[in-house]
């Protein structure tokens, strides 16, 4: 099986490719759309920030390359949030993304009960009955998250975290999958995550 990790302008790349290798999986960090497209799964990752890395992939194409790719497509953390319709991380208050998904991201607003930001450790999440991405997983499961934006809970969503509101924790449409947490931070249970996806 061919996995490409796709390579652009954003941090923890490097430590999805190391979960894969811990699973028994070989996967290729590449930006050459060839490549990215005759593979078998993609993964789409990333820690950073959405107008900058939006920019730098309209500037290479990737946008419209991403969007057409035809087999399973998993984006993590940034790389779901680029896939939803529209973030307000950005200089003049919104950024369009690739629109893969129709939620948009918004930033965490603190409250009187919770005044942290970013979301940052270990919570659970509620995944939808008969989603095959959370196959094998028990009740309410733990997953790790860093992040200051989130993506809405709609019609894409197929689990949910709750972190001041309730929010997606997981996304689905087609052949597209998305997570906000990082299943490569999340021992056994990211992992199941990622053996998951490479069995659709």
């Amino acid at each position: 099986m061919k996995v490409a990790i796709i390579k652009y302008n954003a941090g923890n790349i490097r430590s999805v490719d190391n979960a894969m290798k811990r699973i028994g999986a070989e996967a290729e960090i590449t930006g050459d759309p060839e490549i990215i497209k005759s593979a078998d799964k993609v993964i789409f990752p990333g820690v950073g920030e959405a107008e900058t890395t939006m920019k730098y992939l309209r500037e290479h194409k990737l946008d419209e390359l991403i969007v057409d790719l035809k087999q399973p497509v998993l984006g993590i953390c940034i790389g779901m949030q680029l896939m939803c319709k529209s973030s307000t991380e950005a200089d003049n208050g919104l950024v369009e993304c690739l629109g893969i998904f129709n939620e948009t991201v918004q930033k965490f607003e603190p409250t009187a009960q919770i005044n942290k930001v970013p979301h940052m450790g270990w919570n659970t999440i509620q995944p939808a009955e008969g989603c095959p991405l959370f196959k094998g997983l028990k009740k309410d499961p733990y997953f790790y998250y860093v992040h200051s934006y989130y993506a809405t809970v709609g019609a894409n969503t197929i689990a949910t975290t709750n972190y001041i509101n309730d929010y997606s924790a997981a996304l689905h449409r087609d052949n597209f999958y998305a997570v906000q947490f990082h299943p490569e931070k999340s021992g056994s249970v990211g992992e199941t995550v990622l053996k998951n996806f490479l069995d659709l």
